[in-house]
């Protein structure tokens, strides 16, 4: 029944802001943005090696609504996305860096599987995890 993760869906207040962020945390700009001219409502980056979408959409089209302050990890909203990175430690403290703040910090789960999380910014949740897994799908 599910074949694999096509978007992941995050809100934010300021979408601009919001792009600038993940630009600069992500290293790339967004390739897809709605609309074209004025503010935008959407952006939306490919990223990592299967190029899964991560779009950031205006908080007034979350269906269920948004509570809570931006950045306030006991009000942050949403799932637990976890996207695998290299060194779990090195891109928490890099997230850090950028304003997000501590939801959990990095704990081993068992040999080859390192999870954290923060909060970005605009209050979503951002998993990241080290794992074994993932990379057994490359060979490495």
């Amino acid at each position: 029944m599910l074949r694999g993760l096509t978007t992941v869906s995050f809100f934010a207040d300021d979408i601009p802001a919001a792009r600038d962020w993940y630009t600069e945390l992500l290293g790339i700009e967004p390739y897809f943005t709605r609309p074209v001219e004025g503010p935008p409502a959407y952006v939306e980056f490919r990223l990592g090696d299967y190029q899964h979408e991560l779009g950031i959409v205006d908080s007034r089209f979350a269906p269920h609504g948004r509570s809570g302050q931006a950045g306030q990890a006991g009000q942050a909203g949403g799932a637990v996305v976890y996207w695998h990175v290299d060194d779990v430690h090195a891109a928490f403290e890099r997230l850090l860096s950028l304003g997000a703040t501590v939801h959990a910090k990095p704990v081993e789960r068992g040999p080859g599987f390192v999870t954290a999380s923060v909060v970005d910014p605009f209050g979503n949740i951002l998993g990241v995890m080290y794992n074994k897994h993932y990379l057994e799908i490359f060979g490495v």
